[in-house]
């Protein structure tokens, strides 16, 4: 797992120099796990130019056991017990009239514990994206803190009205909740603030 660390460390790095170009002067928050996770999913089923591609962009090194070095990896991030809680978790939406090859779903399910989810997105768009949004607001608890969702290259939280098409064969939802300690309203982070800066 170590190569893997190695790799998601210096994915995480390039991702954060480019989410803050266009403004470095704005506050970042963002899962490199989940959108590393969600992209290794999808290189299980990519070959060529495209797995390529996308080991190019996790710095991965695809002579290693890339797959179970996340199988371990998402086990200690959803281990239960914890003071904490930290879940990330994963789904693939597919297109129903698109046949996916079962190595590719049952590689899915036992790396990325991330089964794929067969949805109509030609005949019925709207449905199929609620259906989607409705599954990441269970799954981070209404919350939805961090989303990553790959279809084409982009990312989102929720899935817009347009994201859903015709010409669409898979979603990969990857979605991270955490709970630290109880939220903070504006006055309770109002008297931290004071708290920290007395002389008493």
């Amino acid at each position: 797992m170590d190569a893997l660390s190695e790799a998601n460390g210096t994915f995480a790095l390039h991702l954060l120099k480019v989410l803050c170009q266009d403004d470095p002067s704005h506050n970042v928050f963002y899962s490199p796990v989940s959108i590393s996770s969600a992209l290794a999913m999808v290189f299980l089923g990519a070959k060529g130019n495209t797995a390529a591609e996308i080991a190019q962009v996790l710095f991965l090194n695809t002579e290693k056991d890339i797959h179970g070095g996340f199988q371990s990896l998402l086990a200690e991030v959803n281990k239960p017990g914890t003071k904490y809680l930290l879940r990330v978790a994963s789904r693939l939406f597919g297109e129903k009239t698109y046949e996916f090859l079962s190595t590719f779903k049952e590689s899915c399910l036992r790396f990325y514990h991330a089964e794929l989810e067969q949805l109509s997105f030609a005949k019925a768009a709207e449905p199929s994206r609620e259906h989607i949004n409705t599954w990441v607001s269970k799954k981070t608890e209404g919350q939805n803190r961090i989303g990553t969702c790959f279809y084409l290259g982009c990312k989102a939280h929720m899935l817009g009205e347009s994201i859903i098409s015709v010409g669409r064969r898979l979603v990969v939802k990857s979605s991270l909740s955490h709970t630290l300690g109880p939220p903070l309203s504006r006055f309770s982070v109002a008297l931290h603030h004071h708290r920290l800066h007395s002389t008493r």
